[in-house]
């Protein structure tokens, strides 16, 4: 007899499930929910689900533009009650939102007392604020009894509503949409309504019209705020190319003349998401700086930016009122003040130019949230709003021939009234009797039942023959509109055009936001151009000395420390450092310590990636060439202007592989011809410039010199006609120096990418420095 496992396990049941996988369908769950749920919009009506809702309730309490508007705790009531089970204050938030005409471009909501401010003043109390549709809302509403969208049921299934609305304009671009899901976000900026009428037409009538052609009709954003976007018109194409990217846009302002030749600068447009309460801290910020976290007192660039904004601007006030949504008055230090130099000096330290994201990122026609470029959004509205109109049409032509229907009923008993009467009174059944006698369907009987006597006696033939026959005709049109593609496009942009002529006529609604490319403003501070010696020691303390020429032997370092090196510059140039990891950082000379002390620590200019360590710093103008090279044997040619960034946190500009690192940099002097590399070996190469990449956004360049395996690049250093200088250890540990000039310097001559040759120098610890020729008369 088989023995049987009789050991106990206990089934798992069929419907449960790990943590783990509870936790992911959960989250997931979740994330559908906020994505599609609350905080992206839909590409068909531009709206999310609480807004939608909003409309809809309001449109069922009949609150049209015409009617008497309600307290807003009514209407939220309303919109929790049967739609939308969440907060109170959410769903009144986006009922504030739809009325602020300074967050829409065309406001869905006509709203009584406080909605708020442009300051970030928040709105009154729902039960003291009270609401209405605006007129442009019909755009949204006016069709959607008219079977063109599908309603589903709501939270509790007691009622229905609207999936969609059938927007008669592609909402979506017209007043945007702002809002963080899970995993993604979106932000579409507001357009001008006849722009984007015009854009939309375009395409209707050519499906493959290019995105230029459409740009050229709607060619950016038009904020509520008005503004100017100052981003060239080769980055807007790629912004809506790519349906994500960043414009800059500015203030715009007016300079106001005062008496005995005095002046102020009048800024009445702001850019978006900036406030003049905004703008007015930090005014207040530069000109009266708090020490930062960790630092003891305030730093040079605080206390020179202070020392600028004082000597410009005298006084700042906030006169926006009634009168004017925005008025921000600037009075200069005096009316001597360069006007440009004083608007320069505020776009650039404050909001008044600040960058404007756009993200167009919505869920589309297939229900799926993705990023859209332009011309996918309005090629997916447009099928939409064809979708929408087949729909009308068919609902009507039910409607129409409903009607027909009843009225040749009714003509066939028009001549026999005094039969139909005696029948109904005679006839237990007369619906059936009916149908008999008069070769009726069940819908006609049933409307011959339901007339009054008095009416049924009245019945003239002359008005049952005129509305049948405007009725037929109709119908005739209705078909010929669905069988036909032509007449219904012809239809939907008569229907745009009608629309975008009555809501935003050029003479009532112009555009608001100036688009005009313009340079960005640069935060450039006023510096006394005058020669400075810039020294730095190994352990990365930074000072200035003024003038040039100094003996490096005469300067003076903490215990431990040395010289790294001198770099002879002006007050006007950049000094930058090289980390470890490839980046480079800016600072400017005219912000580095001087006097005699020991300086600052480079660490505390610039904000260094965690595990990056200070490589190599140097300076210099501009406008002068750079060669780079790396340890592993690449290089390229830059400018110092390339390399400079304005953030602390640098820019990424090398490009090394693991176990790379960057060597010094070297300024290329006018009487370069070759670049100079010498490898770990002693081996010597020398490339004509012209060979060597020139990469003005960095990157791994090229290769200069072929190494042996484990081998690397010392120096790479460029060299012209007076040669080079090959210095080290000669016999017994004395330094020693060999000059190679002219015909020496042929052997070591090659393409880019070789191995060079061996130098003959009998050398320990080999470097080369170019020969420098001095000036005729010295510095």
């Amino acid at each position: 007899m088989e023995q049987q496992d009789i050991s106990f396990q206990p089934e798992e049941p069929a419907d449960s499930l790990t943590l783990a996988h509870y936790a992911e369908r959960a989250y997931l769950d979740y994330a559908i929910s906020v994505v599609k749920g609350r905080a992206l919009p839909e590409v068909a009506d531009g709206q999310k689900p609480v807004q939608r809702r909003i409309l809809f309730a309001m449109h069922e309490m009949g609150l049209r533009s015409d009617a008497k508007p309600v307290k807003s705790a009514r209407v939220v009531g309303d919109v929790l009650g049967k739609f939308h089970p969440h907060g109170d204050q959410s769903a009144y938030d986006a009922l504030v939102r739809l009325a602020q005409d300074f967050s829409l471009r065309y406001p869905l909501i006509d709203g009584q007392g406080n909605f708020g401010s442009r300051d970030g003043d928040g709105a009154a109390a729902m039960r003291y604020t009270e609401a209405r549709l605006t007129p442009i809302a019909r755009l949204l509403l006016d069709e959607i009894d008219q079977g063109t969208v599908d309603f589903v049921p709501n939270y509790d299934g007691s009622m229905q509503e609207p999936k969609l609305m059938p927007a008669r304009l592609p909402f979506v671009l017209l007043n945007g949409a702002s809002g963080i899901a899970v995993g993604m976000a979106t932000e579409v900026p507001p357009h001008n309504l006849r722009e984007v009428a015009a854009a939309t037409v375009a395409m209707i009538r050519n499906p493959n019209i290019a995105l230029a052609e459409l740009l050229a009709l709607m060619p950016g954003p038009d904020y509520p705020g008005g503004g100017q976007i100052i981003s060239p018109a080769s980055d807007i194409a790629q912004i809506y190319e790519s349906g994500r990217g960043s414009l800059k846009v500015r203030a715009r302002w007016t300079i106001e003349d005062l008496a005995r030749g005095q002046w102020q600068l009048v800024v009445n447009e702001l850019p978006p998401g900036t406030s003049a309460q905004k703008v007015l801290e930090e005014i207040e910020e530069l000109t009266n700086p708090k020490v930062r976290t960790g630092k003891k007192s305030l730093t040079p660039e605080q206390l020179q930016l202070k020392q600028t904004m004082l000597g410009l601007l005298d006084a700042v006030r906030d006169e926006s009122g009634k009168d004017a949504p925005v008025r921000l008055v600037f009075e200069p230090k005096s009316k001597n003040v360069e006007q440009a130099e004083f608007i320069q000096a505020l776009l650039a330290h404050t909001s008044l130019e600040s960058g404007a994201p756009i993200n167009l990122v919505m869920i589309g026609n297939d229900g799926r949230p993705r990023q859209k470029g332009l011309v996918e959004i309005l090629r997916e509205w447009i099928a939409f709003r064809f979708e929408t109109v087949t729909r009308r049409t068919r609902h009507r032509l039910g409607k129409v021939e409903d009607r027909i229907h009843i009225l040749e009923g009714r003509m066939l008993v028009l001549l026999r009234i005094d039969e139909v009467i005696r029948i109904i009174r005679e006839s237990d059944e007369p619906k059936p009797a009916l149908i008999e006698a008069f070769n009726l369907t069940d819908r006609q009987a049933e409307d011959i039942l339901e007339i009054r006597l008095r009416q049924l006696a009245r019945l003239e033939a002359i008005r049952i023959e005129q509305e049948l026959k405007s009725l037929r005709e109709e119908q005739a049109d209705l078909d010929v509109l669905l069988k036909s593609e032509t007449m219904m496009r012809r239809r939907i942009i008569k229907e745009i055009e009608t629309d975008a002529k009555q809501y935003s006529p050029e003479d009532k609604d112009p555009r608001r936001t100036l688009i005009q490319e313009e340079r960005r403003a640069a935060a450039e501070l006023r510096v006394v151009d005058e020669p400075v010696t810039v020294v730095v020691s190994q352990k990365g303390w930074v000072r200035t000395r003024q003038g040039h020429g100094h003996d490096a032997q005469q300067f003076a370092f903490k215990a431990g420390d040395a010289l790294y090196g001198t770099f002879e510059c002006r007050t006007v140039d950049p000094l930058l450092v090289i980390g470890t990891n490839g980046r480079v950082y800016t600072v400017p000379v005219a912000g580095l310590p001087g006097g005699r002390g020991d300086g600052v620590p480079l660490t505390t200019l610039v904000e260094l990636q965690s595990g990056t360590q200070i490589a190599h710093t140097f300076a210099g103008n501009a406008d002068l060439g750079v060669l780079i090279a790396t340890r592993g044997g690449n290089g390229f040619q830059t400018k110092v202007g390339d390399m400079m960034s304005r953030q602390r946190g640098g820019k990424s500009f090398l490009t090394l592989d693991e176990g790379d690192a960057p060597l010094a940099p070297v300024l290329i002097g006018a009487e370069a011809t070759h670049a100079a590399c010498l490898s770990a070996n002693g081996r010597l190469l020398l490339v004509a410039l012209d060979e060597i990449k020139v990469l003005s956004g960095g990157g791994r360049g090229v290769i200069l010199i072929e190494l042996e395996p484990k081998e690397t690049l010392l120096q790479a250093v460029p060299v012209g006609a007076p040669g080079l200088m090959l210095s080290g250890a000669g016999r017994g540990g004395k330094a020693s120096s060999q000059k190679l000039a002219g015909q020496a310097l042929l052997p070591y001559v090659g393409k880019r990418a070789r191995k060079g040759k061996a130098v003959d120098a009998k050398l320990k610890d080999m470097r080369i420095d170019p020969v420098v020729v001095p000036a005729p008369g010295g510095n």
